[in-house]
């Protein structure tokens, strides 16, 4: 039995260590999202496997051993607390579940991983120095990654790729900003946690090797320039000015911290959500209620949402409540006791190492490669941890108990089996959606569709599936329609209307799947608006579906600007004139809101407003970049006072600018209108 248990723990410390050379150079160019959604189901496959590994041994030796380490409730209970999160009160279970930042696969994944890497040491990582030193094995493991993640950076700096004609499906390698790990905001975090390791690790050696053999800082040594050199070069990648931005602001963008706090403190004001949070993939509902003027001012205003905090412990405390919040919290208290006790009084680099994380997560948003260093560093630490009075075991021997091992190994057959067939189905449904996506730029309208289609068909509770299927049939629809009106058959008839209400049916999906997301609203209100000249109804469904965006993005001056555009497109010029009005209110410096309501206000015969409005638009645009704009603006400017003193025939809006646009009804109209059913309402069931 001795060798049996030996033998799956080697199988463990090679799985373990595999994962944690890998985990952070994985990527594939089978999903939409090439890295972190790959990084979160190469994860998860991986605590399948090592769950797996523990079943056979199960089965094999009839026996079932667990120690006891200091952070393990811990863990357990912040898993729970995001469980809990999810089941009470998250509007779309399935997407909390497959958050690669922060959802329960994740968290699920991260503890399991914890669990194994904490007892056991790393295949091919082991040290001939101290109980203390030869944990750094499992750090020893990233720095593998952390160095080809380095040469890659410094390579990428030289963009290789430049002028090289790269095959479609490899077009990403010409990426300037290319790195395994997805984000270069990442890269810069997982890199300076290598490098904070690295560099502790060498000064400790420098002082213990005087006039002794110096070998043992050769790994150290390069580990901390190579990944120091990457560091430099990245950030400056990152925090240059975008030059094509007129604003100068950096190419990347992080959510405000101001209103990341106020969504923080906003959960307080309700019993349920005090508890749970507004519930795991859920931040961005809370986002859009928080918003104020202000963010309108700023150069992030054109972004409606943010998915994530700013601080990874206010998206958790804003996502999971108090109770994630206590539950992190614990964890922390835990890791800052063992990096702290007399145990580690000789050693600094689980200090160091646990005071930049705990940095990383209160300024910097959640991420799936940072929670990673996190529950490896928490591993580590519990791994070291030695008790006075000896660890706790807990020994079950099911050898004379049948019943007992029947039910645990049919228990740990269905759990293995229904997580790796949820996994793999939506990982198929990925990789068909990536599929349909390849499929535009290759002109395949058939295996768009189709693609698209056995998407949703495998994983039919995906929002964004359904929003762009929605799209795929609004534009078969408009593609027939815009055909001439004496070509239309009675077959493209009933193909256009069963496109509509498929496209209809899926935005609507799209709505129920996550009904608090202002954007699946607007998308809806989007699909009604495009066949407003094509169905009955449309026009009512289009102004419902905007009223619902704005309530749920009260801030948000696009809404309203597209809501007005409707108004205007049919002719109700009182309302677009309200709905304008109000986007200017929300954003005052936005060149296109006054220029609509300018246009609003003439039509309705009111030209000394809309030439005062005019005007703002003149003094708001950039004659830098915005000449063709101003000619146009100055040229209404003139009729429009020139219609000051009399009144004549009202005269229509010109032809669109690039930046200055009036609202237009849908190109395609037949006659007589498509007659759609009632459950194609926004309010319909």
């Amino acid at each position: 039995m001795d060798d049996h248990h030996s033998n799956i723990t080697i199988v463990h410390s090679i799985i373990a260590t595999v994962l944690l050379v890998l985990f952070p150079l994985f990527f594939l160019p089978f999903t939409q999202e090439f890295f972190v959604t790959n990084k979160l189901y190469f994860l998860g496959f991986a605590a399948l496997l090592l769950m797996g590994v523990s079943l056979v041994h199960l089965f094999v030796t009839k026996k079932i051993k667990l120690s006891h380490k200091p952070l393990d409730n811990a863990m357990i209970l912040f898993l729970v607390a995001t469980g809990l999160s999810i089941l009470v009160v998250s509007p779309n279970k399935i997407v909390a579940l497959l958050n690669p930042n922060f959802g329960l696969i994740a968290i699920f994944s991260l503890t399991v991983v914890y669990f194994y890497i904490s007892r056991l040491k790393l295949f091919g990582f082991d040290t001939p120095h101290t109980h203390e030193k030869n944990a750094h094995g499992i750090l020893y493991a990233l720095g593998i990654p952390g160095i080809i993640l380095s040469v890659i950076g410094i390579a990428y700096f030289f963009q290789p790729f430049k002028n090289i004609k790269l095959p479609y499906n490899l077009q990403f390698l010409q990426n300037p900003g290319f790195s395994p790990m997805g984000s270069q905001l990442d890269l810069i975090l997982v890199l300076g946690f290598i490098f904070m390791f690295a560099v502790t690790i060498l000064i400790q050696h420098m002082n213990e090797s005087e006039g002794k053999d110096s070998s043992s800082m050769m790994a150290p040594a390069i580990m901390t320039l190579v990944s120091f050199v990457t560091l430099l070069i990245t950030a400056y990648a990152l925090f240059k000015p975008d030059t094509t931005n007129p604003s100068g602001t950096p190419a990347f963008t992080l959510p405000p911290f101001r209103l990341s706090w106020y969504a923080a403190v906003e959960i307080l004001k309700n019993p349920l959500s005090a508890i749970f949070g507004v519930g795991v993939n859920n931040f961005g509902a809370i986002f859009t209620s928080v918003k104020d003027i202000m963010y309108n001012q700023s150069p992030l205003w054109q972004i409606q949402s943010f998915v994530l905090s700013r601080s990874a412990v206010l998206h958790i405390m804003t996502e999971t409540g108090l109770f994630g919040l206590v539950a992190f919290a614990l964890i922390l208290i835990g890791m800052i006791k063992l990096a702290f006790s007399k145990h580690h009084h000789e050693d600094n680099v689980n200090r160091v190492l646990l005071v930049y994380i705990i940095i990383v997560l209160l300024i910097f948003p959640p991420s799936l490669n940072v929670f990673f260093l996190f529950y490896v560093l928490a591993a580590k630490l519990a791994w070291e941890y030695v008790p006075v009075d000896g660890e706790r075991k807990l020994s079950l021997n099911l050898e004379h108990l049948a019943p007992v091992k029947v039910a645990f190994a049919i228990l740990g057959l269905i759990i293995l089996g229904a997580g790796g067939y949820f996994l793999g189905r939506s990982y198929l449904a990925e990789n068909y959606f990536k599929r349909s996506l390849d499929a535009i730029p290759q002109n395949n309208g058939q295996a768009l569709y189709n693609n698209q289609r056995q998407a949703i068909m495998l994983n039919p509770y995906i929002d964004r599936f359904r929003t762009s299927f929605a799209q795929t049939n609004l534009l078969i629809a408009n593609n027939i329609a815009s055909k001439k009106q004496e070509e239309i058959t009675q077959t493209d008839r009933e193909t256009i209307a069963q496109a509509i209400q498929a496209a209809i049916a899926e935005s609507k999906a799209a709505v129920q799947l996550h009904p608090t997301k202002a954007s699946n609203w607007e998308n809806l209100a989007a699909i009604y608006k495009n066949v407003l000249n094509i169905a009955q109804g449309a026009d009512v469904w289009t102004v419902s579906s905007y009223q619902r965006a704005i309530l749920l993005d009260p801030q948000n001056p696009a809404y309203r600007l597209s809501l007005g555009g409707v108004y205007y497109s049919l002719g109700n010029y009182d309302d677009a004139s309200r709905m304008f009005e109000q986007a200017v209110s929300l954003k005052t410096d936005w060149s296109n809101a006054h220029y609509n309501l300018a246009w609003a206000s003439y039509q309705r015969g009111d030209y000394k407003r809309a030439a005062s409005e005019m005007q703002a638009v003149l003094s708001l645009l950039n004659p830098a970049r915005d000449q063709a704009d101003i000619d146009r603006a100055q040229k209404d400017l003139e009729e429009f006072k020139a219609k000051i003193p009399k009144e004549t025939s009202e005269e229509k809006p010109k032809e669109e600018s690039q930046k200055l646009s009036l609202p237009t009804p849908p190109v395609a109209t037949f006659s007589p209108k498509l007659q759609l059913p009632k459950d194609a309402s926004p309010e319909a069931k």
